[in-house]
């Protein structure tokens, strides 16, 4: 078996997952290593085979992704789920052929890529799945502090007085409460394989049920779009102008992914991840979100959330 792009790795874990799925037992044709930041992807064959990386048990629940794969594949945004174990966590899907592995700088400098973003986030939201998690933000942000209380990680300083400040966020959120839906709610650029003519989104880890702007507000951070990009992201998703409010939630919402995924990186520190320097993703990511709190318009972003205007 030849295995490209990762001379490091760890073929008997490779093989035993080769192994525990009917269809690809015995397969020794070539692997190439693909992308994750906390999971072993690779592509055999027509396939695309999925291993979870250590220690992301403690935190993705494998059922529930299990059933959003798929049913993010029946709403035709993601590939068809091949298999799946509930309790290891292995994953196959069909494979793409002809796609590019969006990054920032793709996102950034392809044509017409933040746009075809867009129509896929609205496809997911207006399909009508159901996934079985619901995505609740200050629950998620409870439930990574317990994680770290017990890892030898310090939060960056001043986190829990900004979680304090959200909690203003939090009161006009729930003032007028969006309908919840179908969200990837970690888009990741690299979660996203463009054809030039269509966008799909693969990495169902932590979607759920929840508010539709977060998808678009946390693909803007993660992309780093600027005011252009934006636009062309908000005026394919909506087919026009979004209302203050909606604008709004989805200012607010870039900050929030960032104060959420400050814990995410932590934890990946703690758990010894060598994929990426997660002390300083930590840090950067919480500078940001404090950067974008303090703004002055940050305030009135709140106002025509609670106004609902």
């Amino acid at each position: 078996m030849l295995i490209e792009g990762d001379a490091m790795l760890d073929k008997p874990e490779l093989r035993a997952a080769l192994e525990a799925v009917p269809f690809l037992r015995g397969y020794d044709g070539p692997v190439e290593r693909l992308g994750g930041l906390t999971n072993l992807v690779f592509r055999v064959g027509d396939h695309c085979l999925r291993i979870p990386g250590k220690g992301t048990e403690e935190y993705i629940n494998r059922a529930n992704e299990k059933i959003a794969a798929s049913e993010a594949a029946r709403a035709g945004v993601s590939p068809e789920v091949l298999h799946f174990d509930d309790r290891s966590g292995v994953m196959v899907t069909r494979f793409l052929p002809a796609v590019k592995t969006m990054t920032p700088e793709t996102f950034r400098s392809v044509e017409g890529a933040p746009g075809r973003a867009g129509m896929a986030f609205r496809k997911l939201h207006t399909s009508g799945a159901v996934f079985p998690f619901r995505f609740e933000l200050f629950t998620m942000i409870d439930g990574y502090l317990g994680i770290l209380s017990s890892k030898d990680v310090a939060l960056p300083a001043g986190y829990h007085d900004v979680v304090r400040e959200a909690q203003s966020v939090r009161s006009a959120l729930a003032t007028h409460p969006a309908p919840l839906t179908a969200c990837h709610c970690d888009p990741l650029c690299e979660n996203f394989l463009d054809t030039g003519e269509r966008m799909w989104i693969v990495d169902w880890e932590y979607s759920g049920m929840n508010d539709p702007m977060w998808d678009l507000g946390d693909l803007s951070v993660e992309a780093g779009f600027d005011a252009a990009q934006d636009e062309e992201m908000i005026l394919a998703y909506f087919g026009g102008e979004p209302s203050a409010s909606e604008f709004g939630r989805i200012v607010i919402y870039k900050a929030l992914c960032d104060l959420l995924w400050t814990l995410w990186g932590l934890i990946q520190l703690a758990n010894g991840n060598p994929a990426d320097d997660f002390r300083a993703y930590a840090d950067t990511r919480f500078a940001r979100c404090k950067a974008l709190m303090e703004k002055p318009d940050f305030a009135r972003h709140i106002e025509a959330i609670r106004q609902d205007r």
